[in-house]
This record gives C-alpha cells, sequence and structure tokens, in this order.
C-alpha cells in the first residue's frame, strides 16, 4: 500500500495539540508510519450540517483503519468494533494522495468531501442516500460553499431556514438566482425587470429582517416542506421564450425548542438541477410559536391565474366557504398592512382584527384555538411596535368572552392584552417610566395569581422575581422562582429559576462552569483555574454596556494578571457568528466560552442569568465571593484580594 499518513492529511501538531482536523486541509508533514483509527476519526467535514456517525470514546478504541482497494481505488478505510464502515478517504487518480473523504451513517455513505482538481484543497461537497442530494461546489477552497450545483427544494427551504438561524446573509445569497439564470430563465422583458429589481434587493431585505425577526433563533429546526404541487409555465406565456417550473407560496415547518412553527418562503423557480429562491422571506407574518395553520401568506409570481393558498387550506380544512373567503381577505390585508405608512397602520389593523374575529366565528372548533392565539398574538405585536392604538382594547374584549368558558385560552389572551398595554404606554408622549413599570408589575402578579398554571405564568413569575432582586429583596425574589420550580418542573423557565436562587445563594459556595470555547476546539472548565482569581462575565455583542467593559476588563486583567487574576467570558449572543465576527476584531486574551440559545442557554440557566451584563468574581479554590459585582466595585476588591 502506497498510502502515506502524510498524504492522509493528518496534522501531527495539531494532533498532538488536540485540535479536531477538518478534512480538506493538506498536511504538510509526511509521516511513514501508517494512521491510526483515532487519528482518523478526527477528521471532520468541511461543512458543519452532516449527521454522520462519531463513536463513543469507549467505542472509537475498537474501531479499526485498514488499506483496501474499493471499486478499483486505493483508500484508508475505518471500521467500528462489529465492522460497520465509518469512514472512506480514497486516492481516486492514483498518485498516493488521499482527494475523496468519505462519511457515513449506519453503514450507508452520507457525505463526501472531495478534491477535483487534485490541489490537496477539497472543492466539492456532496451529500448522498439519506442525507439528500445536495452537491455545493468551492470554487475558492476556503471551506465556503460558493454556488449549489444541485439542491431540491425541500433542501433550498432547509438551506434558508440555516440561514435564517445562523443569521448568515451569505448563505442566504447562494440561494438567489443569480444574473446568469436570471437571463438563462427566458421570462418576457417585463417579468425578466421586476425580478431582476426583486434579487437585487433581497440581501439588504435580509439583514434589515434580521434585525428585528424573532420567528426563526438559535433552536429553530427545518422539519416540513409546505406546497402542493410544482406547476408548469409553458414558453409563451406573458412573453417567456422557454417553459418555467416554479412553485407558488411555499411554507416551510419548523421546530423551535418544541414549539410549532412557520416560515413563508413565498416562490421557488428551477433552474437546471438548482430550486432557487427569489427574495427574502416575509417573516412578519409568521408570529413565534405559532403553527402552521395559524396565519396566512398569498401572493403568486410565477404561474399566472392560479392562487394556491396552502396556509388558507391548512387552517380551513372542512371549514365554511365563508371561512375560506374571509382567510383571503385577511391575506390581502396583511399586504396591505406591509404596504401601508405608518398613519394608515391604526386603520388597517382595525380592519384586518375585524377579519380575524369573524375568521374565528366560521372556522371549525378544531382551528379556533389557533386563529385566536393568532389574534393575540399579531394584535399585541402592532400595538407594541405602534400600530395599532385600539389593540389592547380588542384584546381585553376577547379576554372577556373567554374568560368562563376557556381559562387556559383566556390566559393566552390576556398576558398579550397585558404586553400591549404596557408597550402602548412606554410610547406616550411624557410617559412616567417609574409608574407605568410599577403597574406592569403589579399586573403580571395578578396574572401570575389569577393563572398560576398558565404557560405565560413562569414568565411572569421570572419577571417578577427579577424585579425583586433589582430592589434587594432577595426572599420575595427566591419565593417568586421557587413557584416557578413547583408548577413548572422540567421546563425552560423552571431551570432558569434554579439557577437564580443557587446564584442568590452563591457566595462561599463552589461555582461549577464548563463549556465549549468559541473556536469550538477546546472546552473551557472553571475547576481548572484553581489559584487563580476569576472573574466571570457574562456579556453578548448586542449588550453596549457589556462591550464598555471589556475594555476596563482588559486594564484590569494587565493590572493583576501576575498576582492570579484571571477572566472567562460566557457569550450569551443568540446565534455565535456575532461573537465570532466581534472577537475577531476585538482581541481578548481569555478564554470565551459559548453554546447558542442566548439568555435561554445552558450556560446562563445554570446560573439564573436574566440580564447582561452580569459578573461573578470567584477565588483561587472555586468559591463565589461575589455574585453581582460592578465594573467600578472590582479594582477595589481585586485590590483588597490580591495585593498584599
Amino acid at each position: 500500500m502506497a498510502l502515506s499518513s502524510g498524504a492522509f492529511r493528518l496534522a501531527t501538531s495539531a494532533l498532538v495539540l488536540g485540535t479536531v482536523v477538518t478534512s480538506g486541509v493538506m498536511s504538510q508533514q509526511a509521516q511513514a508510519q501508517s494512521p491510526t483509527a483515532s487519528q482518523a476519526l478526527k477528521l471532520m467535514p468541511i461543512q458543519k450540517d452532516v449527521d454522520y456517525d462519531l463513536p463513543s470514546e469507549k467505542d472509537a478504541a475498537a474501531c479499526t483503519i485498514k488499506a483496501e482497494k474499493v471499486n478499483g481505488q486505493t483508500g484508508w478505510i475505518v471500521r467500528d468494533g462489529s465492522g460497520t464502515i465509518l469512514r472512506e478517504f480514497l486516492d481516486t487518480n492514483k498518485d498516493n494522495i488521499v482527494d475523496r473523504w468519505t462519511y457515513y451513517k449506519n453503514g450507508i455513505e452520507v457525505y463526501r468531501d472531495i478534491d477535483e482538481n487534485f490541489n490537496g484543497k477539497a472543492d466539492n461537497h456532496r451529500w448522498l442516500n439519506t442525507a439528500g442530494t445536495r452537491w455545493g461546489v468551492d470554487k475558492s477552497e476556503d471551506g465556503q460553499i460558493d454556488y449549489w450545483k444541485s439542491i431540491t427544494p425541500e433542501e433550498t427551504t432547509a438551506e434558508l431556514v440555516m440561514a435564517l438561524r445562523d443569521r448568515d446573509p451569505q448563505r442566504f445569497a447562494r440561494l438567489l438566482v443569480t444574473a446568469n439564470e436570471l437571463k438563462a430563465l427566458g421570462l418576457g422583458p417585463a417579468k425578466t425587470k421586476d425580478l431582476g429589481e426583486k434579487l437585487s434587493g433581497a440581501t439588504e431585505s435580509f439583514k434589515k429582517m434580521m434585525a428585528r425577526q424573532t420567528a426563526v433563533g438559535s433552536k429553530t429546526e427545518w422539519t416540513h416542506f409546505g406546497g402542493s404541487r410544482p406547476g408548469l409555465v409553458p414558453a409563451g406565456t406573458e412573453g417567456s421564450t422557454a417553459d418555467i417550473i416554479a412553485y407558488e407560496n411555499v411554507v416551510v415547518m419548523v421546530d423551535s425548542d418544541g414549539k410549532d412553527g412557520q416560515v413563508p418562503i413565498g416562490a421557488l423557480v428551477k433552474v437546471g438541477d438548482v430550486w432557487r429562491l427569489i427574495d427574502a422571506p416575509q417573516l412578519e407574518l409568521a408570529a413565534p410559536g405559532v403553527r402552521s395553520t395559524d396565519s396566512a401568506l398569498g401572493g403568486t409570481y410565477f404561474i399566472p391565474f392560479v392562487k394556491p393558498n396552502p396556509v388558507a387550506e391548512l387552517a380551513s380544512a372542512g371549514s365554511t366557504p365563508k371561512a375560506q373567503q374571509l382567510i383571503e381577505d385577511a391575506q390581502e390585508m396583511d399586504a396591505k398592512i406591509t404596504a401601508a405608512a405608518p398613519e394608515k397602520q391604526a386603520e388597517l389593523n382595525d380592519k384586518r382584527a375585524d377579519l380575524l374575529m369573524q375568521i374565528i366565528g366560521e372556522v371549525d372548533a378544531k382551528d379556533r384555538d389557533s386563529w385566536i392565539r393568532n389574534f393575540a398574538d399579531t394584535i399585541s405585536a402592532a400595538t407594541q411596535t405602534g400600530g395599532y392604538p385600539k389593540g389592547p382594547e380588542r384584546l381585553e374584549k376577547l379576554f372577556a368572552s373567554l374568560q368562563k368558558s376557556d381559562p387556559n385560552l383566556a390566559a393566552y389572551v390576556r398576558y398579550r392584552a397585558l404586553q400591549a398595554d404596557y408597550g402602548l404606554k412606554l410610547q406616550e408622549e411624557g410617559a412616567d417610566y417609574a409608574k407605568i413599570q410599577a403597574t406592569w408589575l403589579e399586573n403580571l402578579e395578578k396574572f401570575a395569581d389569577d393563572f398560576p398554571k398558565a404557560d405565560d405564568a413562569a414568565e411572569a413569575m421570572l419577571q417578577l422575581g427579577l424585579a425583586e432582586e433589582n430592589t434587594g429583596q432577595e426572599a420575595k425574589a427566591k419565593a417568586w422562582y421557587g413557584k416557578i420550580i413547583s408548577n413548572f418542573p422540567e421546563t425552560d423557565p423552571a431551570k432558569k429559576a434554579n439557577g437564580a436562587i443557587f446564584r442568590l445563594d452563591s457566595v462561599g459556595k463552589t461555582m461549577q462552569l464548563k463549556g465549549p470555547a468559541i473556536n469550538g476546539t477546546q472546552t473551557v472548565d472553571l475547576s481548572q483555574y484553581k489559584g487563580k482569581h476569576v472573574l466571570i462575565h457574562y456579556w453578548a455583542t448586542w449588550c453596549e454596556p457589556c462591550k464598555v467593559d471589556l475594555a476596563q476588563l482588559k486594564e484590569l486583567q494587565t493590572k493583576y494578571g501576575k498576582q492570579g487574576f484571571e477572566l472567562i467570558g460566557v457569550g450569551l449572543d443568540d446565534e455565535r457568528q456575532p461573537m465570532v465576527d466581534y472577537l475577531s476584531n476585538n482581541r481578548l486574551p481569555w478564554a470565551q466560552v459559548y453554546e447558542p440559545g442566548g439568555l435561554n442557554s445552558r450556560l446562563a440557566n445554570e446560573m439564573g442569568v436574566q440580564t447582561l451584563p452580569t459578573m461573578i468574581l470567584v477565588d483561587d479554590t472555586g468559591k463565589v465571593i461575589n455574585r453581582g459585582i460592578h465594573i467600578t466595585e472590582l479594582d477595589n476588591e481585586l485590590k483588597r484580594k490580591l495585593v498584599k
């Protein structure tokens, strides 16, 4: 067997450092001995969203690697203890250098990194068999797909959901029709001009939408493609010179940490073996936690005279023709509201509310709850953004009608009525913020007392506990947190509440903190800092006071570092990339821990962190000295502890 472990591209220096090696980067150090199974299993796919077999440390010990022939090609094959294939690293052009790195799931090939030009760097990435059909090309060989060679409608929408989840405009842009493809489509002149204008602003629309959307978060996953069937628009339609195959009104279903939701996509068009987007998704049409049957998306682009409405069909299956017409009317009203000037918003939102109430009266009983929740969500949101001053009044009226017949649904509406009223009062000219805040807390307390088992009661109690913390009423704060743990065990709010109680009682106790570093290649463990005084800094890039503190923290580390002062940052951005970007431009000389989820992540919940910045000072034995130290107090505290 001629393949060397150098050809196998395993970097010795990286392995010594414990760094996970990514396939596609050629080692410059050839070794005489054969690679081990352990080394081979450290290789990872270049593209991150690959589901492949990764043995545990115990199972990896039984794995083997052997040079074999595969369809006439030489390669290293890794198998588990039962003989099932895990990896395949082949030399396809017989130059004794690996140029195809393959990964398996349950004995089935699911993904390949391919070095098509045989220069030692992967430039093609393919998902196979049960993993789908995607084929991405990386011409620049930098690990980022430059364009898709093959991708289905389902995979295109899944890629879009991941772009939304990761707040990645570049990933979104790769899904759009390109300028060359627009010419090749053969649309008529008017449609070509219109689509070109739409495409030119799509990426910017995506960026603006990402700044305000809440429908897709760090835990959101694509679950289902919602579309009727693609349509073929024959050549000659509206001046076109080629057949067009397209989907209209596509909606995909997503799961956000156990909550169903939807992402309205709009139209998809087929270009060769690739399905393309033509615009940014309209996430303002999808409320967080709302099922796909709960809101409406209208409009067509490619297919004339056909107005399929999958959302309406889902929401009104078995309901009356009148209900279906009302749903279409509501769709049209949504479009008008989106395009309307600010001074017209209130009038249009009022008409939309009337339509939704009529729909609630017409739809089947099984769909009624969903429409009521959608009414509450959208009316509350419109009020809080300044578009509907009558929102609280409409919500209170609906609440009153449900109070006796459906207490659970009434609680849902009531909580959103309170949010709407609070948001509206904050917008008033000359608002008395202290008074508004006091009323808000009184309303939350009454809500928690009236509806102690309602899902929203946990959130209300968290806010009440935090308010008591901020005023020094720690016993009252712990009482509220205790109610959450009692009433909502095994939920995320209970985890947050349990962490908050621990934090409040943590002085003199050992603090546990362990998690992945932001670079993803190491683990940061507070227990390894014994002998050092450590400041745990919970922060996020969207928190301006946090970033102001960073400059002072760097100075304090320089000042007290030799005396044994260290820091650990805990990043609480919802998405990883903003932190990576910030840290690449603002180097910080201490470890940064990160897990997705922001203030709802495990790292935040373990200490009940609800506001930023939060700073906890730990002594050289690992015990908490100060569970909420302020940046202005830190210098004196360190001087007292460290300067002899």
